[in-house]
């Protein structure tokens, strides 16, 4: 899909997972995530939740927008800026959610640690690669 040589020749820190951990972590991850949805839908009066819905639908674009930022495009600073926000969003997103249903909570809690360990990674990518 991605060019991966680009990739490849990038700085990477030392806590880089090898390559084959992230697709099964992104199916668990994004199974938790839709099902987070699910029950959150599921959970009382949906013309309650329009801020909830809005907080999860842009942490999900931003998501959705990181690996073509990164990979795609080359741009590690703006990666690191959507990252950021993505993180922002996915925290207000389970605080929000908490109220509704705390499963759904608690199923965002792996997404959001994993959010803030990539961000650590795309931060210590920018850092070691100043010239890309």
């Amino acid at each position: 899909m991605y060019e991966t040589l680009w990739y490849e020749n990038l700085q990477k820190p030392f806590l880089t997972p090898p390559d084959w951990v992230f697709m099964p972590a992104w199916i668990i991850l994004y199974a938790m995530i839709f099902i987070s949805f699910i029950l959150f839908l599921k959970s009382g009066n949906l013309s309650q939740k329009i801020i909830p819905i809005s907080t999860f639908l842009a942490q999900l674009f931003l998501n959705l927008s990181w690996s073509p930022v990164f990979f795609g495009l080359h741009k590690i600073g703006t990666a690191l800026i959507i990252i950021i926000f993505m993180w922002m969003f996915i925290l207000i997103t389970i605080l929000l959610f908490y109220r509704y249903s705390k499963i759904s909570t608690y199923l965002l809690i792996p997404y959001f640690l994993w959010i803030t360990f990539a961000s650590y990674l795309n931060f210590e990518v920018y850092r070691l690669n100043p010239s890309v």
